[in-house]
């Protein structure tokens, strides 16, 4: 099986500990049509402030096209070309309006033992990017390098190494310029209950501080699921996500540090529909 994108090391593991975790109000709709465009509302409120977004997404056997507008006059358009001349191969276009130095031109492929993703700035001066994965399912490594031509400078080079099994999945990430190694793991404790455990550790060289985060998700019926994890520094944060209906999520979420427990609590509630 192939190795995947630089990306997809450790996703598992950031999934377990980030994902879908909130601490503000969050709320999207989505409509689809038997014909491929799907239409999505999304808001959110962070404190006294309120974000929106509407999304319009096209397909037509290998072609995608993704409008994004949101609250701050930005339109987003991403083109995507699935199996682009040949097997594997994937080119994406993207452009932000108004800022016309935005566009970008990326490709992808996907082989049996190598992922490759490609990208470069459509302006006078563009930042390149570079990242590729090589080996197998089981066992690869992997490079990611951006390099900005305006001042011939590489401005990140990154690596990582991830060992995969069944039940267990280990990486080694080495970023920010060899400065910042982080170490994580995901075990899948039990198949028929989902439950599962991570954690991840991060270490930075020249403050000489690390962050230690555990994790764990556990399914209680075929719908609904609970996540809790802790780290280092005593904050502590659980979920409750529950699928009322196909593809629509109602997710209560908090955040407390529990060294300041009367003043801290964070409460987040995102409710996602479908139809």
């Amino acid at each position: 099986m192939a190795p995947g994108l630089y990306a997809d090391i450790g996703k598992k593991t950031r999934d377990l500990l980030y994902k879908d975790y909130n601490t503000h109000q969050k709320f999207s709709f989505t409509t689809c049509s038997p014909h491929g465009v799907a239409i999505t509302a999304a808001g959110t409120r962070k404190n006294e402030y309120i974000f929106g977004e509407l999304h319009t997404q096209i397909k037509n056997k290998k072609l995608t096209v993704d409008v994004k507008a949101n609250s701050e006059s930005d339109l987003l358009t991403t083109i995507t070309v699935d199996e682009f001349g040949t097997p594997g191969l994937k080119s994406i276009l993207s452009l932000v309006v108004p800022d016309q130095r935005s566009g970008k031109l990326e490709l992808q492929y996907l082989h049996a033992f190598a992922g490759v993703n490609a990208s470069i700035g459509l302006n006078p001066n563009p930042m390149v990017n570079f990242s590729g994965v090589f080996g197998s399912k089981a066992l690869s490594v992997g490079v990611d390098v951006s390099f900005d031509t305006a001042t011939s400078n590489f401005t990140k080079y990154n690596a990582a190494l991830s060992l995969t099994n069944p039940d267990l999945i280990a990486s080694l990430h080495l970023n920010n310029h060899g400065d910042t190694m982080v170490a994580s793991y995901y075990h899948l404790v039990k198949h028929h209950s989902g439950t599962a455990v991570g954690a991840e550790l991060s270490h930075s060289f020249s403050r000489n501080e690390s962050t230690l985060i555990f994790g764990s998700q556990h399914s209680l019926d075929p719908h609904t699921i609970v996540k809790a994890r802790f780290n280092n520094y005593g904050m502590a944060s659980a979920l409750v996500q529950h699928e009322w209906r196909p593809k629509s999520f109602i997710t209560i979420s908090g955040e407390v540090d529990t060294k300041a427990i009367e003043k801290s609590t964070k409460v987040g509630l995102s409710l996602v529909l479908k139809h």
